[in-house]
């Protein structure tokens, strides 16, 4: 049934997309464990962190040029075989110091961006826009499952075979995944950049498009000032909350991120066998429901629920995950269908970028603030306002969030 409505495009996409996602799985739980046994230091892990994030924040804008200017498919599988190559060559010259995989890290972190460009700008000409939400569900379901397996199995292969074989086999993975993608059928016309001066002018006006649509600011505005607001409860206040104050043990703490991948399958499965396009009309009860679990969480303490807080947050944190898909899926999904595709990668690389820029100041502010005030707290002061803010988005841009979608958003000359 899937296969006739969404199309050999889309499959051989998706197919793609699984294979990459599952190397990649495996070696993001493999590298932490060899830098951990290597250097024994939470500095390194966080500095692998940081060669990651930098790097990508400051060539996305450069980026959505590219993806919009240049053939797509050539550089979604071009990218995937040159990674693929890399971590050949990594394995090949033994490039497995500390400070090499630092250095290598950075190059897949910037190969990754031009990478995201191409595909994000590609993906919604793949199937037809009343088949788009139900795309993207079936895609992140794999994902999720993915998530769910690969701690074990990266586990499992660092035990047997070390940093070595999660390295092959990414580097594997990433020639299957392109091996796919060739056979993509994609009609682009490319547009080749003459001068730096024209890379400038894109740059800015993916930012100038973005900002030139009311509708379209209304959606980013409202999805960037959740994100400052609540990303600081999942990245810093959620695990605070489970080690410290709760005293889970490492496995029981393993089971709250499974809860949330659990929760966060189900809704995708949810739209992508049931809802479809329909999900999009369930944004805001979604959105209110998933600020209530939210608020619910402040009061899962021992003090409050006793013996009753660890399976009370596992089923917190199980409904989060589930009414976060049915809220970030419609969302995407508005977006994907509202920005014409010439200037699709240089939006939604924008979009990144701005939300990355904004995620540290929350969680500048909470990290020191939690010893002192507590979680409840915590917790309280960043969903209450976001209830507000969501409360008047709903009361005045009700109509303009629902709407957006049904026709291509104008381009800025």
């Amino acid at each position: 049934m899937f296969e006739a409505k969404l199309g050999r495009n889309f499959w051989l996409y998706t197919i793609g997309r699984w294979i990459s996602q599952a190397g990649w799985v495996i070696q993001d739980v493999a590298v932490p464990l060899y830098i951990l046994d290597q250097a024994g230091s939470g500095a390194m892990m966080s500095l692998f962190i940081m060669v990651e994030l930098i790097p990508r924040l400051l060539v996305n804008p450069i980026a959505g040029v590219i993806g919009d200017r240049y053939d797509r498919k050539k550089l979604m599988y071009g990218l995937d075989i040159a990674r693929g190559v890399l971590l050949f060559a990594v394995i090949g010259f033994n490039l497995l110091g500390i400070y090499q995989l630092l250095v290598v890290q950075m190059a897949m972190s910037v190969m990754g961006a031009f990478f995201s460009a191409g595909i994000v700008g590609m993906f919604p000409d793949l199937v037809e826009r009343e088949q788009l939400a139900r795309a993207n569900s079936i895609l992140q379901s794999g994902g999720q499952i993915l998530r769910i397996l690969g701690p074990i199995l990266g586990g499992l292969i660092y035990a047997i075979g070390g940093i070595k074989l999660a390295i092959l086999i990414n580097a594997v993975s990433f020639f299957g995944s392109g091996l796919f993608e060739v056979l993509i059928e994609y009609p682009w016309k490319t547009r080749k950049l003459s001068s730096l001066r024209e890379v400038w002018d894109d740059m800015v006006g993916g930012f100038r498009f973005m900002r030139s649509s009311r509708n379209l600011m209304v959606l980013v505005s409202f999805g960037v000032i959740l994100n400052t607001l609540l990303n600081p409860v999942f990245a810093v206040v959620l695990p605070y909350l489970a080690r410290i104050e709760l005293g889970l043990s490492s496995v029981k703490f393993g089971s709250v991120e499974t809860a949330a991948t659990l929760g966060t399958l189900a809704g995708n499965m949810l739209i992508a066998l049931k809802l479809g396009e329909k999900s999009e009309d369930f944004l805001f009860g979604a959105l209110f429901a998933q600020l209530l679990c939210l608020t619910g969480l402040a009061f899962v303490t021992r003090s409050i629920l006793g013996e009753l807080a660890y399976p009370s947050l596992l089923g917190i944190i199980g409904l989060i995950g589930f009414f976060n898909t049915l809220v970030n899926i419609p969302l995407f999904t508005k977006l994907q269908k509202a920005v014409p595709d010439e200037v699709r990668s240089r939006f939604f690389t924008a979009m990144e970028t701005i939300m990355m820029a904004t995620t540290p100041l929350g969680m500048a502010l909470v990290g020191p603030l939690i010893d002192v005030a507590g979680t409840t707290v915590i917790i309280l002061a960043l969903t209450v306002p976001s209830v507000m803010v969501t409360l008047y988005y709903y009361l005045r841009f009700r109509e303009t969030v629902v709407n957006i979608g049904s026709e291509n958003a104008e381009v800025v000359p």
